[in-house]
């Protein structure tokens, strides 16, 4: 029997050759069973670039991708750190895709590992708006006064907004999306991410690390695990490590080097978007900048190297 999912993306031009690998690693690694019924989300001011992403149609034979506008409501929306509009169409989720009463929304800097039909299918939600995993928010000192003092939220309840499970049916029923418009006209320090975890708080589901291994999750693995320890077993860790979601949260691999970049390298290389020169280019170009650093820039690195890396050894 075939498991059909249907996963949502939201991107603008700008971001239309990393959704490209990530999709591409998506249905890499979907089983002989699994049919991934993708839709994308873009502006209808803009001619969406789908050049690469048909190819997708092409070579892969395990998908159907849907392209569905979005009106101009978000335009004036608040953004920060760089992070723009599109970023707030996963609100629209619910009514902008009716025909399902479950859905996954991932962000594009994101590369996937494993299939996902096990936790699309064994996720109840059906006490739930939403499936996350936990920010450990509470981690960072003002992260944690923030949602405390600011947003009046349990710091340690706050779940990211990059790979998320929507319960759109109850949505719908209890008419979510009419608050998160208003909610959107505020200028919040996570943009869509607090306006989730403000509107769907006290219905949210928490998942295992495994769904989004963040830049932050994975240095948190690292230097405070016995932290996570309260709030994931070890197991759960480890297989978040070793076949979980990985989400470029901060640096992308595609423009510099950061935690797990080599991952996303190793999928660009299997996908059908290979390019030679590109690759060379990339890594020439590094090489180039470490070869150039000034002395001083080269003794702060080793600084860095004997005072913090080896403490991890």
């Amino acid at each position: 029997m075939i498991a059909r999912i249907p996963i949502v993306f939201a991107f603008d031009n700008n971001l239309t050759f990393p959704a490209c690998i990530c999709i591409s690693s998506l249905l890499m690694n979907a089983k002989e069973t699994t049919f991934y019924d993708i839709f994308i989300l873009h502006s209808k001011q803009e001619r969406l670039d789908r050049l690469g992403l048909d190819k997708l149609e092409e070579f892969y034979k395990n998908c159907k991708i849907t392209y569905r506008t979005v009106d101009s409501f978000f335009d004036k929306s608040f953004e920060i750190r760089g992070i723009t509009t599109p970023a707030y169409y996963r609100l629209l989720i619910p009514d902008l895709i009716p025909e399902y009463g479950k859905v996954i929304y991932s962000d594009v800097d994101v590369i996937f590992r494993s299939d996902l039909s096990d936790i699309y299918y064994g996720t109840d939600l059906s006490d739930y708006y939403i499936a996350g995993v936990n920010s450990l928010a509470h981690l960072v000192p003002k992260y944690k006064n923030y949602f405390i003092n600011q947003r009046h939220l349990d710091p340690t309840r706050i779940i990211y907004s990059g790979n998320l499970i929507f319960n759109s049916q109850k949505m719908r029923e209890d008419n979510l999306i009419s608050r998160f418009r208003e909610l959107a006209m505020n200028k919040y320090m996570f943009q869509d991410m607090d306006i989730l975890n403000i509107v769907c708080s006290g219905k949210i589901c928490y998942l295992t690390p495994d769904f989004c291994l963040s830049t932050f999750v994975s240095e948190a693995m690292v230097y405070q695990r016995e932290a996570l320890l309260q709030l994931w077993s070890q197991e759960e860790i480890e297989t978040a490590f070793q076949t979980g979601i990985v989400h470029y949260n901060g640096q992308k691999p595609w423009k510099g080097f950061c935690v797990n970049f080599d991952i996303w390298w190793e999928y660009y290389r299997r996908s059908p978007f290979f390019n030679e020169k590109f690759y060379f280019d990339f890594f020439y170009n590094k090489l180039n900048e470490l070869d150039q650093l000034s002395l001083w820039k080269r003794i702060k690195i080793l600084v860095r190297y004997f005072v913090y890396g080896r403490k991890s050894l």
